[in-house]
């Protein structure tokens, strides 16, 4: 069992948790983590669809047969890097697979993977020695072609990596550096979105072990292209008529986000999120005395906002667990998570929002009525 965390389900997803921190898995290098992620349904007994791409589509059947669904939705791709150039002085220039500031690459450590092998590395300024080069090094500007990467193998020219089989175009994978305390903080790179992808393990694990029957289907979905805006573009079955996206929930000055709870988005970059189905979520957790709050995020795009821009007519929602340095050394709480998974359990026992084809104006809700009746 995990050390610090006694209650099973804690450990099953801090264990979880750490496992697929330890898989590299940066957008269009996800395989392994898919082919991980399928090993570990099928331990569980759920039933699962593994995509061209690598996204999975796991179903719980529900009590009304296979009429229509509901999709909650998680990425498993990271922001890494890729080679730009191999340097004259034996070093690599490198491009951001995501979008992230150079700021949080500094001082990394990573691996590239090359057609031929590994190699491990660190991410350093152009300016790294304060002996050689005293203030200058505070003077660098922050950008990603003020980095490098110095690789840990004989490379002091052009010729030297290409002798090691590096290539523009590989995989900078960074290490993700976990710590979990005994007072409940997880901090790591790629909490985005692997401790999402936890608590939604940890919530199928409730389901199949307390032999819950959901309302509905229930299509736990990931996807492996969120952090380049594609992610739930083709994963949709045309039955699913609500969509609940999972990630993180960004805790900074102005933001309402909290480590402690679920964090609801009601709006991000791209609009607002469905107004009823956040409006149940919210009620959902004020029945089961689920510790939330509502955020409005201000530079921030998810999965629900890709399936919804790929034409599907779905109700769309988005749960967060709070994160403090969103896209950097990212840390969150057990708080966050465990309240994330009991949402999701309440949730997938619920009624849908609506029936999945509205017959005509009579069925088309009244947001109004809606609003008052929520009260």
């Amino acid at each position: 069992m995990t050390p610090g965390f006694d209650d099973p389900s804690d450990a099953y997803l801090v264990e979880r948790l750490l496992e697929m921190l330890a898989i590299p898995s940066i957008t269009g290098f996800t395989d392994e983590l898919s082919r991980y992620l399928c090993a570990e349904l099928q331990a569980l007994g759920v039933e699962f669809q593994l995509t061209r791409r690598g996204s999975i589509i796991a179903r719980v059947p529900g009590k009304s047969g296979h009429r229509y669904a509901r999709a909650v939705v998680n990425h498993l791709d990271t922001i890494g890097a890729t080679v730009k150039a191999l340097k004259p002085n034996g070093r690599l220039a490198i491009a951001p697979v995501g979008t992230w500031s150079s700021r949080f690459a500094e001082g990394g450590r990573v691996t590239v993977f090359t057609s031929s092998g590994a190699y491990r590395g660190q991410v350093l300024p152009l300016l790294a020695s304060g002996h050689a080069f005293n203030e200058e090094v505070d003077r660098l500007p922050i950008s990603w072609n003020q980095i490098e990467v110095r690789v840990n193998e004989r490379a002091e020219t052009q010729q030297d990596l290409r002798a090691l089989g590096v290539e523009v175009g590989d995989y900078v994978a960074f290490d993700a550096d976990p710590e979990v305390s005994s007072s409940g903080y997880i901090s790591a790179r790629h909490l985005d979105n692997k401790a999402g992808a936890a608590a939604l393990l940890c919530a199928l694990k409730q389901i199949r072990q307390e032999r819950l029957e959901p309302e509905i289907d229930l299509h736990a979905i990931f996807t492996v292209t969120e952090e380049v805006g594609t992610g739930a573009g083709a994963t949709l079955s045309d039955r699913v008529s609500e969509f609940v996206g999972i990630d993180i929930g960004p805790v900074a000055p102005g933001q309402n986000a909290r480590e402690t709870g679920v964090t609801i988005c009601a709006q991000d970059t791209s609009g607002p999120y469905d107004f009823h189905l956040r409006r149940k979520l919210t009620q959902l957790c004020r029945s089961n005395n689920i510790p939330y709050q509502v955020d409005v995020f201000r530079y921030y795009y998810s999965d629900a906002n890709s399936a919804v821009t790929a034409g599907h007519d779905v109700h769309d929602a988005l749960l967060t667990f709070g994160t403090d340095a969103t896209h950097g050394y990212e840390r969150t709480h057990m708080d966050s998570l465990r309240a994330l998974v009991r949402l999701l359990v309440a949730y997938s026992a619920s009624t849908p929002v609506f029936p999945a084809r509205l017959s005509g104006r009579r069925e088309f809700p009244h947001q109004i009525e809606s609003q008052e009746s929520a009260q």
